[in-house]
């Protein structure tokens, strides 16, 4: 059972949501309205997943993401906000948030959002997705040392076709492995490369040209 703690400062849609997640079958370990609080509490609890709002009285939500992301582990977050402003979706992202759903989406593709970002995807909203990806490819412009960790042939081979955009069931799929051993995969090319989510991953893949065919 996944666990899931989430934040956002409405208590009738933060309830909402928590009793969704319960009926959809998940652990709701703590169901929070401030940004410290969140912190603090997923430090005890320690989710798995943390449904993510922006607007917090305190703080605002790409910070509290940064600190869930100091964690060990560090949980995978989803932001949930009625926000789908460029800077909102980027700074969200760049502070470790695994995904970017707005609160327009239905409740089946909400549950789809919480089940694909337990098992380690990159979910956004339509449209997102383009929007983070360009944002990756004008970085990519900027120089940077030639040399870096050396990958092994599988490692280089899953990290291609997450660049590509392929969950880790396809990627097991289109591989012929387990999805146990694609998340494996996964959890030793970050830790090569002193990176903190799969976002950060496909960045670093297209920097490189990994994306293209």
């Amino acid at each position: 059972m996944v666990r899931v703690m989430v934040v956002d400062d409405h208590p009738m849609w933060r309830d909402g949501v928590a009793r969704d997640l319960a009926e959809a079958g998940y652990e709701v370990v703590a169901v929070v309205g401030e940004g410290r609080q969140a912190v603090r509490v997923a430090g005890a609890v320690r989710p798995e997943v943390v449904v993510l709002d922006l607007r917090l009285p305190d703080m605002p939500g790409s910070e509290v993401a940064a600190r869930l992301a100091q964690a060990e582990p560090p949980p995978r977050v989803l932001v949930l906000s009625a926000s789908a402003e460029q800077n909102d979706v980027l700074a969200a992202v760049k502070a470790g948030a695994c995904g970017y759903l707005v609160k327009s989406a239905s409740r089946e593709e909400f549950l789809d959002a919480v089940r694909r970002t337990a098992d380690g995807d990159a979910v956004f909203t339509p449209g997102l997705a383009g929007l983070v990806l360009g944002e990756y490819r004008r970085l990519a412009a900027a120089p940077e040392p030639a040399e870096g960790p050396r990958l092994t042939e599988r490692e280089t081979e899953v990290l291609r076709l997450v660049a590509k955009g392929l969950s880790y069931r396809q990627i097991a799929e289109r591989l012929v492995l387990s999805h146990r051993t694609v998340q494996n995969h996964v959890q030793n090319t970050l830790g090569k490369l002193h990176l903190h989510n799969r976002v950060e991953l496909v960045r670093y893949a297209i920097e490189r040209g990994l994306d293209a065919d």
